[in-house]
């Protein structure tokens, strides 16, 4: 597996664009799959949400099929990384932590989203670090699913789901 530091890659903010003031925040912690994060980035591009990005990556951060699942939308990502969650913590943007799991005591949509809400989504084959679970117990929501035949969906649609629930409810989609 490659891991790489974002830094290195030389992955930053779009330059000449101010920093927006987002409804909310894409956290996702150790990315494993590439085409996932770079659905997600488009579509942060389409909402013009910012991503933040937890290393260790399962990829590196200019891998083609990153840059083939977000097409040309790549470049506009506002891409935020971090060497650690407790990196993030220290020097990202200030505001409400929710975390989402496959398997979490409440739903997405009992959650009332907030302006300054950091919607935090872990790697696709272990999910949240059992850490950041248990630091945020009282902020763990899942997307309710019917079937018992599903252990979780895939991250990108996860991220979809619960970002344009919050979206809608903010008036922001």
């Amino acid at each position: 597996m490659a891991l790489a530091c974002c830094a290195r890659a030389g992955v930053r903010s779009p330059s000449g664009r101010e920093p927006s003031d987002p409804p909310v925040h894409v956290v996702l912690v150790a990315p494993e799959i590439p085409p996932n994060t770079g659905s997600i980035g488009r579509l942060c591009v389409a909402t013009e949400t910012p991503l933040h990005l937890i290393e260790p990556l399962g990829f590196m951060i200019d891998d083609k099929h990153l840059r083939r699942a977000g097409l040309d939308y790549w470049p506009h990502v506002e891409l935020h990384c971090w060497p650690s969650w407790e990196a993030f913590i220290a020097g990202g943007p200030k505001g409400r932590i929710l975390c989402f799991a496959a398997r979490a005591p409440r739903s997405y949509t009992s959650v009332r989203y907030r302006p300054d809400d950091m919607l935090v989504f872990g790697g696709e084959s272990s999910g949240l670090p059992r850490a950041i679970r248990n630091a945020y117990a009282d902020a763990l929501y899942a997307i309710p699913l019917a079937s018992t035949h599903v252990r979780s969906l895939n991250l990108a649609t996860a991220v979809a789901v619960v970002l344009f629930e919050g979206l809608r409810q903010l008036g922001a989609a």
